[in-house]
C-alpha cells in the first residue's frame, strides 16, 4: 500500500506513515530539561531519556513471543519511549523463570521478536533485549499462580517444570517453593557462556537495537555474584575477581557477537541489603568496584536495581531508595572519569521525580541529600544521579507517561500524528 499524502516510515516491511521527528521528541531542544535532551549511547540516539525496563509478562508460547508481547509493548513504542526493553528473555530453557517466559535458545524464537522490532523502527523507536538466566529462582509459576502469602511456587513437570535440572553456582535453595537446585558444572559454565552469546546472535538477527544482560534480583548472575549463594572452591567463587567472571565471560561472549555500534547494558542488584546479618555479601561497595571495570569490558551503561537475592533482605523503601545507589555509582564513575552511563529505576512515577533524577548541573549545597534534590533545586543546583530513568509499573497505569511528563514540565513534544488531535492544550490540568 502507498499514499500520496504522506511519506511512508523507511526500512520496515510495511507502509505506515513516518513519525519525523520520532514521538517524544522535545519541539525546542535547547530550552528542554536533560530528561527531554538527546542521548547517542554508541550507534544509538534516543530522543529523550525514557526507558520502559523489562516487565516479565509470563505469556509466552513455549519461549515465542505472542500478540500479547506486540500489544503490551507497542504502547510504550508509540507513546513516545524510544527504547523499550523486552523482559527477560531466557537464553537456554531451563533459564526461564516460569514456563511461560520469553526465550531465544532456538532460531524459531527469532521471528516474533522480529515483528516487534519492525514496528519499533517503523515509529523511529529502539527496541531492546534483557538476556537472562534465572538460575535456582527458575522453574516457577506465574506469580499470579502462587498460593497467596507465598513467595513462589515450583511448577510440576505437568505444568512445564523442570526442578530435576535447576542450576545455581552452588546447591543452595532460594527459600520455600522453590526447587533444590544443582551446582553447575565447568561444562555447564561453557554451555551457559554459549547460550548466551547464541542468545545475542539472533537478538541481532531479529533487529535488535539494545541488549542488556541481567545480572540483577537474585537470577543466575547475582548468585555467582554473592558470596552468601556462591560457595564455590574453584575458578568461580571465593574472591571478588572468581565471583565476576562469570559476568566477565558473558559480556566478552556478547561482545564478540553484536556489532560495534551496538550498545550494551548490564543490570546488577547494587546490594542484597544483607549487611546486616554478619556475613559477607554483595553490596555498594563491590558494585563500584564491578562498574569501574565495565567501561574496559565494552559495557555502556549500568541500570543499577537493588535486592533479590535472599528473602530475608532489609530494604528501607522510599522513593529513592534505588535512585540513591545509582547516585552514588554514578559520582564514583565520575570522579575517574570513566564512560560509563547510569540508569535509575524503580519508584519513579511523577515528572518532578524524572526530571530531577538525571538533570544535568551542579552539586548540591552542604546538607542536602539527593532526594531532597527537586526542592532545592532553584536554590543549590541539581544533582545528577543517573543519566537515563527505566521506568516499569507507572508505564502499566499510564503507556502515555513521557507525554505526560512533557506536558506537566511545561516541554513541546511530538506527538504521534495519528492522535494529534488529542494533545493536552497549553496549561491545561490533566
Amino acid at each position: 500500500m502507498s499514499s500520496n499524502f504522506h511519506k511512508p516510515a523507511p526500512n520496515v516491511p510495511y507502509w505506515t506513515p513516518v513519525q519525523d521527528p520520532p514521538v517524544g521528541t522535545a519541539l525546542d531542544p535547547a530550552s528542554a530539561p536533560t530528561l527531554f535532551k538527546p542521548i547517542k549511547i554508541r550507534g544509538v540516539e534516543l530522543q529523550n531519556r525514557f526507558v520502559v525496563a523489562p516487565m516479565c509478562q509470563y505469556s509466552a508460547d513455549d519461549g515465542h513471543v505472542t500478540d500479547w508481547h506486540f500489544a503490551h509493548l507497542s504502547q510504550f513504542i508509540i507513546h513516545g519511549t524510544p527504547l523499550t526493553i523486552i523482559e527477560a528473555t531466557s537464553v537456554t530453557p531451563n533459564g526461564r523463570i516460569s514456563p511461560d517466559d520469553v526465550g531465544l535458545w532456538k532460531d524459531s524464537q527469532i521471528a516474533g521478536l522480529k515483528r516487534i522490532a519492525d514496528f519499533a523502527h517503523s515509529q523511529g523507536q529502539k527496541l531492546g533485549i534483557q538476556l537472562a538466566h534465572a538460575g535456582r529462582k527458575g522453574s516457577t509459576l506465574a506469580p499470579w499462580l502462587a498460593p497467596e502469602g507465598s513467595v513462589g511456587a515450583l511448577a510440576s513437570p505437568e505444568e512445564g517444570g523442570w526442578g530435576d535440572n535447576v542450576w545455581a553456582p552452588s546447591a543452595i535453595k532460594y527459600t520455600d517453593g522453590f526447587p533444590d537446585p544443582k551446582a553447575m558444572t565447568a561444562e555447564d559454565i561453557k554451555t551457559l557462556v554459549q547460550a548466551f552469546k547464541d542468545a545475542a546472535r539472533r537478538a541481532v538477527e531479529a533487529g535488535i537495537d539494545v541488549i542488556e544482560i541481567h545480572g540483577a534480583h537474585g537470577y543466575l548472575i547475582t548468585e555467582f555474584l554473592s558470596p552468601l549463594s556462591n560457595k564455590r572452591t574453584d575458578d568461580y567463587g571465593g574472591s571478588f575477581e572468581n565471583r565476576t567472571r562469570l559476568l566477565f565471560e558473558i559480556i566478552e561472549a556478547v561482545r564478540s557477537v553484536i556489532p560495534d555500534t551496538m550498545p550494551l547494558f548490564v543490570r546488577i542488584s547494587a546490594t542484597e541489603w544483607m549487611e546486616w546479618s554478619g556475613e559477607p555479601s554483595w553490596d555498594l561497595e563491590q558494585s563500584i568496584r564491578l562498574a569501574k571495570l565495565l567501561p574496559a569490558a565494552g559495557v555502556d551503561l549500568l541500570d543499577v536495581s537493588s535486592g533479590g537475592n535472599n528473602e530475608n533482605a532489609k530494604i528501607n523503601v522510599h522513593p529513592y531508595y534505588q535512585i540513591d545507589l545509582a547516585g552514588k555509582i554514578r559520582e564514583a564513575i565520575k570522579k575517574d572519569n570513566l564512560n560509563l552511563l547510569i540508569g535509575a529505576v524503580g519508584l519513579i512515577t511523577n515528572a518532578e521525580m524524572a526530571r530531577s533524577i538525571v538533570q544535568e548541573g551542579k552539586s548540591l549545597t552542604q546538607g542536602a541529600t539527593a532526594h531532597d534534590s527537586a526542592e532545592v533545586a532553584e536554590e543549590a543546583g541539581q544533582t545528577t544521579q543517573a543519566d537515563i530513568v527505566l521506568v516499569a509499573r507507572q508505564y502499566l497505569r499510564e503507556p502515555e507517561f513521557p507525554l505526560r511528563v512533557a506536558h506537566e514540565l511545561g516541554v513541546e513534544v511530538k506527538w504521534p500524528i495519528q492522535y494529534s488531535r488529542a494533545q493536552w492544550r497549553k496549561g491545561q490540568k490533566i
